[in-house]
């Protein structure tokens, strides 16, 4: 007994040393970005890096912000964002709990057909989108990319695969309490599945916060832009201007971290809920 103890006890410490290699890796890229962002230019590249600088130029932060109309940018980012977001929440829970608990014709069928759509390439169908949008008169505009992200066929499956591991006599129990379908989804169901919506919100919230070739189809007008159009457009422009360009990076992953590190202690317990049932 005291081996085997003394085996998973070193096999353990191997795990996290192995992890903590991983990590720091990881951090690596972003630890250099950050420490960039506090330099002139001429210092960025230089080797050895210097990781903490001896003078830094917190001024970076500031000039950022006059270089580019990176508030514009920002706002309309958080505007697209936040409504995609919350669009695709109530989507995915609402069509999910139809697909999970109601009983209705050739449901696993269309619940097939609509999942297989995630096996096709965005790139494929971009086209006839794009040309959809603007017979609708919505190019140009938040809009026609709100609308285009509202639904995920991902989120309908994370969403179904958490409500089927609620047991069935709950919804039943309801039912003959006389409570309506939309009651049980509102009173019931949602407040069980808040890991599988944190999750869903970190995934789709991240996703749309990091997008590009959706804005940059649809969006032309400076004053319509997202904060990775902005990014791309100070690139153009300032080339040679790494710290700025590092400083822009980093405040970009700031609103990503915030929501990450809010929803993180629901996040596993709602990837290995939703992996339960098929």
């Amino acid at each position: 007994m005291k081996i085997k103890s003394t085996n998973y006890k070193i096999s353990r410490c191997l795990l996290y040393v192995v992890l903590i290699i991983l990590t720091a890796v990881m951090l690596i890229p972003f630890a250099w970005m950050f420490s960039a962002s506090l330099k002139l230019d001429k210092d960025v590249f230089i080797f050895p890096i210097q990781w903490i600088p001896e003078n830094p130029r917190w001024q970076n932060y500031l000039d950022i912000w006059t270089k580019i109309p990176l508030m514009t940018f920002v706002l309309n980012t958080v505007k697209i964002t936040l409504i995609v977001t919350f669009l695709q929440l109530l989507t995915s829970s609402f069509a999910a709990y139809a697909f999970a608990k109601l009983k209705f014709k050739y449901s696993n069928l269309l619940f097939m057909a609509y999942i297989a759509t995630i096996a096709v390439p965005w790139q494929v169908y971009m086209v006839p989108q794009f040309m959809m949008m603007r017979k609708f008169g919505l190019n140009d505009s938040h809009l026609a990319i709100i609308f285009l992200q509202a639904f995920s066929a991902f989120g309908v499956f994370m969403m179904r695969q958490f409500y089927q591991g609620i047991p069935d006599e709950l919804c039943e129990a309801a039912r003959i309490d006389g409570m309506s379908e939309y009651q049980i989804y509102g009173r019931i169901m949602l407040p069980l599945s808040k890991p599988a919506l944190s999750t869903l919100t970190i995934f789709t919230f991240v996703s749309t916060w990091n997008d590009f070739l959706g804005p940059l189809i649809y969006l032309k007008t400076e004053a319509k832009k997202t904060l990775q159009l902005g990014l791309k457009m100070f690139i153009s422009q300032y080339s040679s201007e790494y710290g700025l360009i590092m400083a822009a990076s980093v405040l970009s992953l700031i609103p990503v971290l915030i929501v990450f590190l809010s929803l993180q202690k629901y996040f596993v317990e709602g990837i290995a809920a939703t992996g339960v049932k098929g």
